[in-house]
């Protein structure tokens, strides 16, 4: 939604808090304040995840994984709307080592830049930005959905509200890097949690992310369950998190090459 609103209630979705929302802000405000609460509860956080990947035809995939992220803040301590975050594997054991590392950057003129480690292979590799609306290990979650799309990258205007949810369109501002030609975005008005997106390639309805299940936890609205689905195959994943933990006091260092060959375990339980 953001960045899922950035689009995508991806797994940031996960790490949500909010505030409670004023009457009729506008477009700029609205699509700031979801983002704070989609990406940015908390100075940092803590994640457990469980994934299940269903193809077309019903066959189950199931993916466990914790998650890490941390604000960066300038020099004298406000944040810059820069993000790290560390993604840490453990099951199944094809895929157990396997980290996926991102700094993502608030300027609209310095991509996110995405790494993947690979045990097996003992290899280190980087996301290319054209790879970021890909599939995430299999899922139908993308790469993007997991660090957030960057607001900037779209332009949004309002559309008619219901009493629940404030409606806004999406549309690409460089429509050739990305798939979509617009999507659609649902934000509650009570938390200002981006709660559903449909994507759209002209008139079709092609991909359909949403929130399933929404906890208070340490006092923020927190997404706990979530689904992307591929209404083209009718394959879809589920998220479901666990142990959802802020402002743990991750160390910066952390946030590091070093840390994909050598997870940090004191901060992943």
């Amino acid at each position: 939604m953001i960045k899922l609103l950035c689009v995508s209630l991806a797994l940031a979705v996960t790490l949500v808090g909010v505030a409670k929302a004023d009457a009729d802000p506008d477009v700029k405000s609205l699509v700031a304040m979801s983002e704070k609460a989609a990406y940015y509860a908390g100075d940092d956080g803590r994640s457990m995840a469980r994934m299940i990947i269903v193809d077309s035809q019903g066959r189950k995939q199931m993916r466990q994984f914790t998650l890490l992220r941390k604000d960066v803040l300038d020099e004298s301590g406000v944040e810059t709307g820069d993000q790290r975050m560390l993604v840490f594997f453990q099951r199944p054991t094809e895929v157990k080592g396997t980290v996926f590392r991102v700094e993502k950057h608030a300027a609209l003129s310095e991509d996110d830049d995405r790494w993947l480690y690979l045990p097996a292979l003992d290899l280190v590799k980087r996301i290319a930005a054209g790879d970021k609306r890909t599939s995430f290990v299999g899922s139908h979650f993308f790469y993007e959905d997991v660090s957030g799309r960057a607001t900037k990258e779209d332009n949004f205007t309002l559309l008619p509200e219901t009493d629940s949810h404030f409606v806004l369109r999406a549309t690409p501002i460089n429509p050739d890097s990305v798939e979509f030609s617009h999507y659609i975005v649902e934000i509650d008005k009570a938390t200002y949690l981006p709660t559903l997106i449909n994507f759209y390639k002209g008139e079709q309805n092609y991909r359909r992310v949403e929130a399933v299940k929404i906890d208070s936890i340490e006092g923020k609205p927190t997404v706990v369950r979530s689904k992307v689905s591929d209404l083209t195959s009718g394959g879809y994943t589920l998220m479901e998190f666990r142990g959802v933990a802020y402002n743990i006091g991750l160390p910066d260092s952390i946030f590091s090459e070093r840390s994909l060959r050598t997870p940090p375990h004191a901060y992943l339980n």
